[in-house]
C-alpha cells in the first residue's frame, strides 16, 4: 500500500505552478537565440539604407526574442517598457549614425572642392600668359597652340569659367574696379575695359576681374 505521507508535498522543495514552459524568466528569453527581425525604416533614421541595418547579430537576436515575448504575451509591463525604450534608443542611434555619415560625405566633398580651387588658383598666372600670348598671335600655329588647348581643356573639366566682359554691368562680387571713367551719357556703372580677366570655379570666385568702370559724367 501507498503511504499517505508520500503524497504530502515537501516544504523544502520549490513548487512549480502551471506549465513549465511558461515559467521561463524574461532574462532567459532575451538571452536565447532567435531569428532575425526586420527593423522598421519609418523611425528617426528616415528610412536611409545606410543606417537601417547596422545591427550586430546579438542585437538582432535580442530584438527577435523581445518581439516574440511581446507577441506571446510573456513579458510584464515593466519588460515591455524596457523593450520600447531600448528600441527607441536603437532608432536614435541609427539616426545619429546616418547623420554622421552625411556630414562626413559633405565635408569630404567640401574639402575636395577647396583643394581643387587652390591648385587651379596657383595655375592662373600661367593661364594669363597663355591669354596674352594668344592676344599677340603667338598661339596661331605651332606646338604651343596644341599645348594651350590641352591646358584649357583640363581646366574646363573642373568647370573653370572666365568672367569679366566689356559692356556688362559692374558687379562688385565678380569685378574689381581699378579705375573709374566718367563717361557722358552713361546712366549706370558698366565695364568699359577688362584689364585682367577673372575666373570662377563652379560657384566659387577664384579671382575677381580687374576692370575699368564707366560712370556717369
Amino acid at each position: 500500500m501507498t503511504d499517505p505521507k508520500d503524497n504530502v508535498p515537501n516544504e523544502d522543495e520549490p513548487q512549480v505552478e502551471g506549465d513549465a514552459t511558461n515559467a521561463q524568466e524574461p532574462e532567459d528569453l532575451i538571452e536565447a537565440e532567435g531569428p532575425d527581425v526586420e527593423i522598421p525604416t519609418d523611425g528617426p533614421a528616415g528610412g536611409d539604407p545606410a543606417g537601417a541595418n547596422d545591427l550586430s547579430p546579438e542585437d538582432e537576436a535580442l530584438l527577435a526574442d523581445a518581439a516574440r515575448g511581446i507577441a506571446e504575451d510573456k513579458l510584464s509591463s515593466e519588460d515591455r517598457d524596457l523593450v520600447a525604450e531600448m528600441r527607441a534608443d536603437m532608432l536614435r542611434a541609427q539616426a545619429e549614425l546616418v547623420n554622421f555619415r552625411k556630414r562626413v560625405e559633405r565635408d569630404r566633398e567640401a574639402n575636395r572642392e577647396v583643394a581643387i580651387a587652390e591648385v587651379v588658383r596657383a595655375l592662373l598666372p600661367a593661364l594669363d600668359d597663355l591669354t596674352r600670348a594668344e592676344a599677340h598671335g603667338d598661339l596661331a600655329e605651332g606646338p604651343m597652340q596644341v599645348i594651350a588647348q590641352k591646358i584649357r581643356g583640363g581646366f574646363e573639366k573642373f568647370k573653370l569659367v572666365q568672367i569679366g566682359e566689356k559692356g556688362e554691368s559692374f558687379d562688385p562680387n565678380i569685378h574689381e574696379a581699378i579705375v573709374q571713367l566718367p563717361t557722358p551719357g552713361a546712366t549706370g556703372q558698366t565695364v568699359a575695359d577688362v584689364v585682367e580677366p577673372g575666373y570662377k570655379l563652379g560657384e566659387r570666385v577664384l579671382r575677381a576681374a580687374k576692370v575699368a568702370v564707366a560712370v556717369p559724367a
